[in-house]
């Protein structure tokens, strides 16, 4: 089985090309920044990432084109594609990438503006609200709380 799941914020704005002939289908590549968790060897604790090539074809294509932009988060499901190609030097150079299945958004769009950390739902409070990092409780909740 092939497949790939892959959450992270594109480097670049997508760059789309059409194919040539009667039925021009959209071709997009992106590159996707995808956090590592860190190791025992990066001791000072810096976060480290995979830069991962991505490709979306026809409506996938179109949509990265219209909606994806640098620094948004992404959450790509696909399949790994390796290829070889001989460059102008003679040298042999060898590919991976994430043909794209399936793409969308991994946070809100305001999040997303700010490239912000986590994504907060809007009828939430966000952890800074509260100075503890509880969310605070109105009076008068007691009797509507399962436990006592």
């Amino acid at each position: 089985m092939n497949k790939v799941i892959l959450m992270g914020r594109l480097t670049r704005d997508p760059e789309v090309r059409y194919s040539q002939g009667e039925n021009a289908m959209a071709v997009a590549r992106y590159t996707l920044a995808v956090d590592r968790r860190v190791s025992r060897n990066n001791q000072n604790g810096e976060p480290t990432a995979d830069f991962i090539q991505c490709v979306a074809f026809g409506r996938s294509g179109e949509f990265a084109e219209k909606y994806f932009r640098k620094g948004m988060k992404v959450v790509v499901t696909g399949r790994i594609q390796t290829g070889s190609y001989t460059n102008k030097d003679g040298q042999k150079v060898y590919t991976t990438d994430v043909v794209v299945e399936d793409q969308e958004f991994a946070e809100s769009k305001a999040a997303s503006q700010n490239n912000g950390g986590g994504f907060v739902p809007a009828d939430r409070p966000s952890p800074s609200d509260a100075g503890d990092g509880f969310m605070n409780i109105p009076d008068g909740i007691d009797e509507e709380l399962p436990f006592n």
